[in-house]
């Protein structure tokens, strides 16, 4: 496997100083690698096997992009059949060290070739089962079904962790078990949900149709995710990661805090390409956290904002992980569409987290790195130019040209970064005296490797999204769904209520309003809290998967939206889309933050509880996102029907709005604020949630001056000793 933390640009003069891999750096990848792609370290056959399978699968999966004529569940069995194979020969059981880190024990070969088995003799007997058997399962049928679903909770444990095959255990026992009669004692008969399935129905729902393991999620990361992943594989095997960086740091670096304003930068950058925080923190950590360090950040902080800038690279178009493009398909839009309506969030997170940086820097009194220690912007641009021409084209053509599925032009983007990549190597293999023949080798032992990494990237994917299917498929079946929303309905009727008489016993305050938004409220924050739980245990496409099938249609009934309108939708999916992500840095279980703390040497808990208070801006943005959907570009209640002049407008006050939340939770603006003023940030900033009316937003900003030059005027602090560069 690649190596994500090494430079890996052909051109020397592209690769950033200082990229000997410490020790930190080393026990970081080996996190990443265990996570993400698998950490076992084969050799010999094993490892030549590993690579076979790997390049198999993304040689299938641009063939099923190029054809596109592939049956449904033929394709997506095929891509878990992969997915199996790769699991178990990689991804240990146990993550200590030991022979099982070098080699695939005997019980895994017999597992994974059982697990392989399942999705091949599904493939060859759904027609029978479809036609034939008019999708009555035969006893084999059922047996072979149930040895799918055991095996995928297996290979989900090995490859995410065991919260998964918990959660989906559970809604399995409930299945069979129908638990009515717990119910109608407690909260009434309204409350009945099922009578219970047998287990040959829970099999035939989630194992011979497309209702389960072989849903839409999966669906969507077999016709599309994994030709983005991989595309990102190979542009990072360009060396366009290491030009990112380059260009970030010398753009910001020489900047008061200039290397935390370059690892955000790089992070918003790198995340055009990837949507892995993990990755990010490893790929660009390496070198924005030491220089952090050096100009005076603690090694907590230095990797809290690697933690929160990486995390957020997971929004930022056109590749914002698998969960995005599984949101285009619930709610039956085009992927150009949730992009374009994604960009504005995108930037205002990105811009907001650069105001973070530099009020940390004021408040520690930081400076920047030596100019002449910096890469020089305008040389690093004309030597990496050409890394534009695939990001342009797929980006470009993704947002202008109706007529065009993400999947074909991820697969146009491959095969014009493939030539690249040879032509790449020859050029600079010629420069270097070596010989044509030497150069095409050389581009395709890169081309393979980054069709190995990109494949053990998605396995994960791959096994997520199959195993949530198994969840979808049980609130399918039993109708769990309805009955969680009447138990929320019954919290939220008594919060209304309770509103309803405070409200009504204040002269001129209109009740009925102010219950409906409280009732509102408490649900968008219960559906926060679960998100967080969720993500504790869960990657971001799982939590966004169960998110949107439980609590998404929940929060639609409580505020009264048309679960089959996009517009009125879109604004709910972005709510806990964005939660989710936020669960990436939310201790005590964040493994971005581990991943961060092993490179800066820091406390991993401390550095992901200082990542959190980063990411509270992320939160307030996910509620402006709900009660401001003009930010997601709707208006005129249609999809992209915003104006310009409209756009200007609240982009202005949203982000002033996140700037003064930011300062009221650092507890700094100009200079360290008292309670009463950083209350008087925090009320600015929620005036400015709905920029609906102009004297609101006005006297907001009026909030914002008073504190300002309050603290010009009144403090008589001496300012912060400016910390000096390190030699």
């Amino acid at each position: 496997m690649s190596d994500p933390t090494r430079p890996i640009s052909s051109d020397p003069s592209l690769e950033p100083p200082g990229t000997e891999m410490t020790e930190g750096e080393r026990r970081a990848l080996e996190m990443v690698e265990a996570a993400e792609t698998g950490g076992r370290k084969l050799f010999g056959w094993q490892r030549t096997l590993v690579t076979v399978i790997a390049v198999a699968w993304c040689v299938y999966q641009m063939y099923a992009a190029q054809v596109g004529d592939i049956d449904t569940l033929t394709l997506r069995a095929i891509h878990l059949a992969f997915a199996f194979s790769l699991a178990y020969l990689v991804f240990p059981f146990r993550k200590t060290p030991g022979a099982a880190q070098t080699r695939v024990p005997w019980y895994d070969w017999v597992l994974g070739l059982l697990a392989t088995g399942t999705a091949v003799y599904l493939i060859a007997q759904y027609p029978s089962i479809a036609t034939v058997q008019g999708g009555v399962l035969t006893n084999v049928d059922v047996w072979v079904g149930s040895a799918m679903v055991v095996l995928l909770l297996l290979a989900a444990w090995r490859t995410i962790g065991i919260a998964m095959p918990i959660v989906a255990s559970v809604f399995m026992l409930y299945a069979l078990t129908g638990p009515r009669g717990l119910i109608r004692g407690d909260l009434g008969p309204q409350l009945q949900l099922h009578a219970g399935q047998t287990w040959p129905q829970v099999v035939g729902q989630l194992f011979a149709n497309t209702e389960g393991i072989f849903g839409t999620a999966i669906g969507v990361s077999a016709q599309i995710v994994f030709l983005f992943v991989l595309f990102g594989a190979i542009f990072d095997k360009l060396g366009a990661g290491d030009w990112f960086m380059n260009v970030a740091q010398g753009a910001l670096g020489g900047f008061r805090g200039g290397p935390a304003k370059a690892s955000v930068l790089s992070s918003a950058l790198n995340g055009i390409i990837s949507g892995s925080a993990v990755s990010n923190v490893v790929t660009g950590g390496n070198i924005t956290i030491g220089t952090m360090k050096r100009v005076g950040y603690s090694a907590e902080k230095a990797g809290a904002i690697e933690v929160a800038s990486s995390s957020n690279g997971q929004l930022m178009p056109p590749v914002m992980g698998a969960a995005a493009f599984i949101m285009a398909q619930n709610l039956n839009i085009e992927y150009r569409t949730l992009i374009l309506a994604a960009a504005i969030p995108a930037f205002l997170c990105y811009g907001a987290l650069l105001v973070v940086v530099h009020l940390e820097a004021l408040k520690l009194g930081l400076k920047g790195l030596p100019r002449n220690e910096l890469p020089r912007v305008r040389q690093t641009l004309v030597k990496g130019w050409y890394y534009l021409v695939p990001l342009g084209y797929l980006i470009g053509t993704l947002t202008i040209n109706p007529e065009a599925t993400p999947e074909r032009v991820a697969l146009n983007t491959i095969f014009m970064m493939i030539v690249m990549m040879f032509l790449q190597e020859v050029y600079f293999g010629r420069k270097n005296g070596l010989s044509v023949g030497q150069g095409l080798l050389d581009g395709g032992r890169k081309l393979i490797d980054a069709f190995e990494g990109g494949a053990r990237s998605m396995i994960g994917i791959a096994i997520a999204t199959a195993a949530a299917g198994i969840i979808v498929g049980i609130v399918t079946i039993t109708g769990l769904g309805f009955g969680l929303a009447d138990i929320v309905q019954l919290v939220s009727n008594g919060v209304r209520d309770l509103l309803t008489t405070v409200a009504g016993l204040i002269p001129g305050v209109d009740a009925g309003a102010v219950a409906g938004f409280g009732a509102i409220l408490i649900v968008l924050m219960m559906a926060q809290l679960i998100a967080l739980i969720l993500g504790m245990g869960l990657p971001t496409t799982a939590n966004y998967i169960l998110m949107s099938a439980l609590i998404v249609p929940i929060i639609a009934k409580i505020a009264g939206l048309d679960n089959t309108n996009p517009v009125q939708m879109l604004p709910v999916h972005m709510f806990v889309f964005y939660f989710g992500i936020m669960a990436d840095s939310t201790p005590p279980v964040a493994l971005a933050a581990f991943a961060a703390a092993a490179i800066s040497g820091g406390n991993p808990v401390a550095t992901g509880v200082q990542a959190f208070k980063y990411e509270l801006r992320t939160a307030l943005l996910a509620y402006m996102l709900f009660f401001n959907p003009q930010l997601l570009l709707i208006a005129n209640n249609r999809l992209s029907g915003l104006g310009f002049g409209d756009a200007v407008f609240m982009i202005l006050f949203a982000f002033i709005g996140l700037v003064a939340f930011s300062a009221a939770t650092m507890r700094f603006l100009h200079r360290k604020t008292n309670p009463v003023q950083a209350l008087m940030l925090l009320v600015a900033s929620f005036m400015l949630i709905i920029p609906s009316h102009l004297l609101v937003n006005l006297a907001a900003l009026g909030l914002i001056a008073a504190v300002y030059f309050w603290q010009k005027a009144g403090s008589r602090r001496e300012p912060p000793t400016a910390v000096p560069v390190a030699a």
